[in-house]
């Protein structure tokens, strides 16, 4: 007997049976191929494709779940070969980066994380598809050459404070500290901190919602103005 005759119900069996195996075997090989941590994280889980650079600079928590496409990178030195012009001599310059990520974390996938000083994600964040997280941006005072050969700069650390909610496409730039249990609207660049119980949104993000502890609601701000620098 062929799949073909096979009546629809028992192969649509077969079928949701093979998915299963499918995505456990994948799984399985996700979590034989991770790393070597700073710690040994309890059930954590990163989908493959992933990238992770200089995991022994990462403190990862229990019960995390990072979806595919993951880029972790703490810069230990810069530049990378990548950025470095193939007949110039090269300056290096070292660094002690810590990426720090919490427990329960959950990242739809995509999420880009770079550190070359210390980027903090405290328990039970929720991070949406492609968020971008950087203590550190290229240089760009040379208006005369290419930026990729520019040395770091503004380089400040990342906090992202406990159960906050980082919507998809969301950039968080070097310095920013997102207090806890705000939000942060899809498609924001956030370059000035949050405070907590906050809502912003926007490039650059600007706050439109605070929590009223009293009255248990989110209140609109009025006149919703650029967030304040910490």
């Amino acid at each position: 007997m062929t799949f073909n005759n096979l009546p629809r119900r028992i192969l649509r069996r077969l079928l949701s049976h093979l998915k299963v195996l499918l995505l456990e075997a994948e799984a399985a090989a996700a979590e034989r191929t991770l790393p070597r941590f700073a710690n040994q994280p309890e059930r954590l889980i990163i989908d493959l494709p992933r990238r992770i650079i200089h995991p022994e600079c990462m403190t990862i928590g229990d019960h995390v779940w990072l979806g595919p496409g993951a880029f972790l990178s703490a810069v230990r030195q810069y530049p990378s070969p990548s950025l470095c012009h193939p007949d110039r001599p090269v300056q290096m310059k070292n660094y002690s980066p810590q990426i720090v990520i919490g427990h329960r974390v959950t990242s739809s996938g995509q999420l880009i994380i770079g550190a070359a000083e210390r980027v903090e994600i405290h328990d039970d964040v929720l991070l949406s598809f492609n968020v971008t997280i950087l203590d550190n941006l290229h240089g760009f005072e040379n208006p005369d050459e290419p930026f990729k050969y520019q040395p770091l700069e503004r380089i400040a650390p990342v906090v992202v404070g406990r159960g906050c909610w980082i919507g998809q496409n969301a950039v968080i730039l070097p310095g920013v500290s997102i207090g806890p249990m705000s939000i942060i609207g899809a498609n924001s660049v956030v370059n000035r901190s949050v405070p907590e119980r906050s809502i912003a949104a926007g490039a650059p993000a600007r706050i439109i919602k605070s929590w009223d502890a009293e009255r248990r609601v989110w209140r609109r701000c009025a006149d919703p103005g650029a967030i304040r620098e910490s």
